[in-house]
């Protein structure tokens, strides 16, 4: 059965007040947050100096994703990026489940963001109690949001120079005492790579678990396929800000595990310290700690406003499509659908209640339930990109100005990756409650979308 031509794009009723320079940081600074500057002491400490070999597998993986989420979104942008492209790929069921999906995601990590950037904060201030700080930045972010797309921009812009800026000046430390190049350092060599046990004290299988506890601090870089339509030349702006987004960020992933476990022996690190902190703290930065703590309060907050601005805009998306409530499709003379940022921001703020109120419970199964979420998504976007993609070839080729490498090999490979990762954590202890709870707020979103067709026919839509 042949299938029906693809639509001409159509003018989205958002915004266009997102430039290059915006879609660029915002690429660069979705996945430097807190995953990357305290979460992968957890990796060292499973995979030693092999822990640069499971960020290698995972940046890889996400940067395949990344590439072919690009090349969909340059040739038809849209607010609802991966959303839209599985709909028009697969079906109805499709742009429904993996938009709900990830909109869920978004507003349950919100309150992991909030409440962990609200624990640094009441530090700082104690007088000021743990829930108002989560207060004050949710109505901070929430008026950010509601206020023109260039504000976000903006914020995004210059939150995210800080956290690029502070990755680039730790590499540059870092690599000049590698090399004994700063005051009172020695040239370190070889010794702790192949000490301790070895390049890979802990085996292949060491490395595996690497993976899995790294995997998804590569999430984030979805949003700025969402941003993009929001541009004001979605199809180049987007094309631009992927390609110059994958290889900086695998550099500064890569590159700073690779100085860490370079300069400290990997069973030097602590459980809950920051390597960066560890590395920092052994070439003589004073206050390293309280730099440390301000970048990840920094980035805490960066990904607090970004995921409120892509789970507004996915529930936007699915309510222009009929698969949300109609009336989030308000949108102010700005072009700020604002019914849909207060909807995303409610069920946040409800997330955070839960996590403040009873954060090992309610919302452990919460945050279960999200656990493996992306890979979900990430296995429909490469499923999208296998279906798309001939018929952008067929029906618009002038439209990929962005292509996928070795299609579709490339893209049979992730797929693959992809599958790996949700075999090793079915067999691990740790991981396996993520996926099974995953798996199951996956089926119910799928059998509502079952149903959803049984009582409305498909009908074609853009």
């Amino acid at each position: 059965m042949s299938q029906a031509p693809l639509p001409e794009l159509t003018e989205e009723p958002l915004g266009h007040g997102l430039k290059q320079r915006h879609l660029t940081m915002l690429g660069l600074g979705g996945v430097i947050g807190a995953g990357l500057f305290v979460g992968s002491g957890a990796g060292i400490a499973l995979a030693g100096p092999g822990i640069v070999l499971s960020y290698l597998f995972a940046g890889a993986l996400a940067m395949l994703v990344m590439r072919m989420l690009g090349e969909m979104s340059a040739a038809l942008p849209a607010s609802g990026s991966f959303s839209v492209h599985a709909e028009r790929a697969l079906g109805r069921w499709a742009g429904f489940s993996v938009g709900w999906l990830y909109w869920f995601l978004l507003v349950v990590v919100l309150a992991v963001e909030a409440t962990g950037a609200a624990t640094i904060a009441n530090g700082w201030v104690p007088g000021v109690p743990q829930w108002a700080w989560v207060l004050i930045f949710m109505v901070v972010f929430t008026a950010t949001n509601l206020a023109a797309v260039r504000n976000f921009g903006e914020f995004e812009f210059w939150f995210a120079a800080l956290k690029v800026g502070a990755i680039v000046l730790f590499l540059v430390l870092s690599t000049l005492a590698v090399f004994g190049l700063l005051p009172d350092t020695d040239p370190v060599g070889l010794t702790n790579l192949t000490g301790q046990g070895g390049f890979l004290p802990n085996g292949w299988a060491g490395v595996i678990s690497g993976v899995l506890a790294v995997v998804f601090a590569f999430g984030g870089l979805e949003v700025v396929t969402i941003a993009a339509a929001e541009s004001d030349d979605p199809a180049r702006s987007v094309s631009r800000a992927v390609r110059s987004a994958v290889w900086r960020i695998l550099l500064f992933y890569i590159g700073s595990m690779l100085v860490i476990v370079t300069l400290l022996p990997w069973t030097a690190m602590e459980p809950g310290v920051s390597p960066y902190v560890a590395v920092l703290d052994s070439i003589g930065i004073p206050a390293a700690g309280q730099i440390m703590n301000i970048v990840v309060f920094v980035a805490l907050l960066s990904a607090l406003n970004a995921n409120l601005y892509g789970s507004s805009r996915m529930v936007f998306s699915l309510a222009e499509r009929g698969e949300a409530p109609k009336a989030l499709l308000a949108v102010s003379e700005g072009g700020v659908p604002r019914r849909a940022v207060f909807a995303s921001v409610a069920f946040g703020f409800g997330s955070v209640v839960l996590n403040l109120l009873w954060p090992d419970t309610v919302f452990l199964y919460m945050l279960n339930a999200v656990g493996a979420v992306l890979l979900f998504v990430w296995a429909l976007i490469a499923v999208s990109q296998l279906k798309l993609r001939r018929r952008i070839e067929r029906d618009m080729p002038e439209r990929l100005i962005l292509r996928m490498w070795a299609f579709p090999y490339l893209t049979w490979a992730a797929l693959a990756g992809m599958a790996a990762v949700l075999v090793l954590m079915l067999f691990d202890d740790g991981a396996r409650p993520q996926l099974l709870w995953s798996g199951g707020a996956a089926l119910v979103v799928l059998a509502v979308a079952a149903l959803r067709e049984r009582r409305a026919p498909t009908t074609h839509r853009p």
